[in-house]
């Protein structure tokens, strides 16, 4: 397993913050396999010049989205993260729609904000 990380000090985006979104990507994308296991949090902590718990933020936060597991004193390793973040949006979404047609918006209303939200999220 190859877990690189790059931090950017120049961004306004928090150092557990970058954290997350890379592992969580990597993990989402292959780059981390399934059951890789990754550095203790004082070990990445110590690799990246960070506090301690920058990266048990960054864990936690992965841990609650599906994406890394802990498993007691074995470590903490890559979960099943594709499954888990598709069941996360399914769930994210349906609530949307539950919301959309309680504010009485039509599917095309709907549909529209969904499309802009996405442009202002990933741009374009």
């Amino acid at each position: 397993m190859t877990l690189k990380l790059a931090l950017d000090q120049d961004t306004a985006t928090p150092p557990y913050e970058q954290l997350r979104a890379q592992i969580a990507e990597q993990a989402r994308t292959g780059r981390l396999a399934v059951g890789a296991k990754l550095p203790t949090v004082r070990g990445l902590a110590q690799e990246l010049g960070l506090a301690a718990n920058t990266v048990a933020k960054a864990y936690r936060a992965l841990e609650a989205d599906g994406v890394i597991e802990t498993r007691g004193r074995a470590g903490t390793f890559v979960a099943a993260a594709g499954d888990a973040a598709e069941r996360h949006a399914a769930a994210a979404a349906a609530t949307y729609v539950r919301e959309a047609r309680r504010l009485g918006l039509s599917r095309a209303e709907a549909q529209a904000a969904v499309a802009e939200a996405l442009r202002a999220g990933y741009g374009g």
